[in-house]
């Protein structure tokens, strides 16, 4: 039996990509999962896929923007299924451009989104946690922090930020709760979607071309981290394809 099974996992960002992968992961090894993202009809047809293999799903239309959607989905896990074990901040954008083309738009949607959000949901769980005296942050960061290229200035300073919060609350956190970062390189998914710089999105679109890899293996890191003992915190996870520099 898989340690996941019977655990409540919420998942931002769930609609697509990694969120996706990393959900139906986790509903087959027995986890009930508690979907959010802003596509309401993504979310359904995932839901009725987990459904389908008879896995636990439930949805909530969730805009990590507003801290009271955080606080819906945290109160939809623990109303449904009266507790919740893990909560995965990971939704996020990544609009990255050169500095000098003054994109302030997207770098007041990075902030929002990367760091703002991943607080609300730290918000909302952090006290159902304290109450239940067990709980596990997964938090979706990059690898763009790790090695800061150009054009990811803004992206991986958000990262960044999100690295030290978490390191923050991992301290802070005590022997009962846990704090996990992933920092995934290029993954195959829709991320140049969200590029508005036409010169940055073909390049990139040309590196996941050639060298992204399935989000199943993001979601299978995750699935990694959360089965540990409950006394094992694992702390930071880096995937990327081989083939990355």
């Amino acid at each position: 039996m898989s340690p996941i099974k019977d655990k409540v996992i919420a998942i931002t960002g769930a609609s697509s990509g990694i969120g996706e992968a990393t959900a139906l992961i986790l509903a087959e090894r027995g986890a009930s999962v508690v979907l959010g993202a802003r596509r309401n009809e993504k979310l359904e047809a995932l839901a009725e896929r987990i459904i389908a293999i008879d896995g636990k799903a439930i949805h909530r239309v969730t805009d990590v923007r507003k801290r009271t959607d955080l606080e819906a989905l945290v109160a939809l896990a623990c109303d449904t299924y009266g507790k919740l074990d893990v909560l995965i901040n990971n939704a996020g954008i990544g609009p990255i451009s050169p500095m000098d083309e003054l994109r302030v738009e997207d770098w007041e949607e990075m902030i929002d989104v990367n760091i703002r959000g991943p607080l609300y949901g730290i918000a909302a769980a952090l006290p159902v946690f304290r109450r239940q005296g067990f709980g596990h942050f997964v938090n979706t960061l990059s690898t763009a922090g790790i090695t800061i290229k150009p054009t990811m200035a803004v992206y991986a300073g958000t990262k960044n930020a999100m690295r030290t919060i978490a390191e923050g609350l991992r301290q802070e956190a005590g022997p009962n709760l846990r704090v996990t970062n992933i920092s995934p390189g290029f993954i195959r998914t829709n991320f140049a979607d969200s590029l508005t710089s036409p010169a940055v999105k073909a390049g990139i679109t040309k590196s996941m071309e050639e060298m992204a890899i399935s989000p199943d293996a993001v979601g299978r890191a995750i699935a990694f981290a959360i089965e540990q003992p409950d006394d094992v915190d694992v702390g930071d996870i880096v995937i990327r394809p081989t083939a990355q520099g």
